[in-house]
């Protein structure tokens, strides 16, 4: 399974109401949305959309996202996001595989580059997945509540899956 978040940008509305769906991070207005697909970019199972404020690891956490996927006994693969998600212990196997970051002072060896090369290339159909979704226009019209636009992308992806299993 392969985990990534994207921000879906939506119309933006002036006001205070409006101000926890502003993304510093890519500087729009627009909700946030977490999704589990498979190795052939199926969009499996959609989160349910958070204002664009939210970071994709805290909505992980808030969901129990790693609880749930250790008790059905799967793992995902992350982007660098995700690093620090998993806090399992040494005894269970990781629930959320992410590459390696670097640091100022500390850059990342040959066999780490090799590493987060590989799983860069294990993790593009995710990316697929999430153009499908958006590819829907009235994603980009929603100026409503995030629980209406929970609605809205779960009837969505049951389209999506529909018309990319054509």
């Amino acid at each position: 399974m392969l985990l990534d978040g994207t921000l879906i940008r939506t119309r933006r509305r002036s006001g205070k109401e409006n101000r926890k769906n502003y993304s510093g991070k890519s500087k729009s207005h627009g909700l946030l949305v977490i999704a589990l697909t498979d190795d052939r970019g199926r969009l499996l199972r959609v989160s349910a959309a958070r204002p664009g404020r939210t970071s994709e690891i805290t909505a992980c956490r808030h969901d129990q996202l790693t609880a749930k996927l250790l008790a059905a006994g799967l793992g995902a693969i992350a982007d660098l996001g995700f690093v620090g998600l998993d806090d399992s212990g040494p005894d269970t196997g990781p629930a959320v595989i992410t590459g390696y970051k670097a640091a100022r002072n500390r850059p990342l060896t040959r066999g780490q580059k090799l590493s987060n090369t590989a799983l860069a290339a294990v993790r593009a159909p995710v990316e697929h997945g999430f153009a499908h979704l958006k590819n829907w226009r009235v994603l980009g019209k929603v100026r409503t509540d995030p629980t209406w636009a929970t609605a809205l992308v779960r009837a969505l992806l049951v389209l999506t899956n529909r018309e990319v299993s054509r």
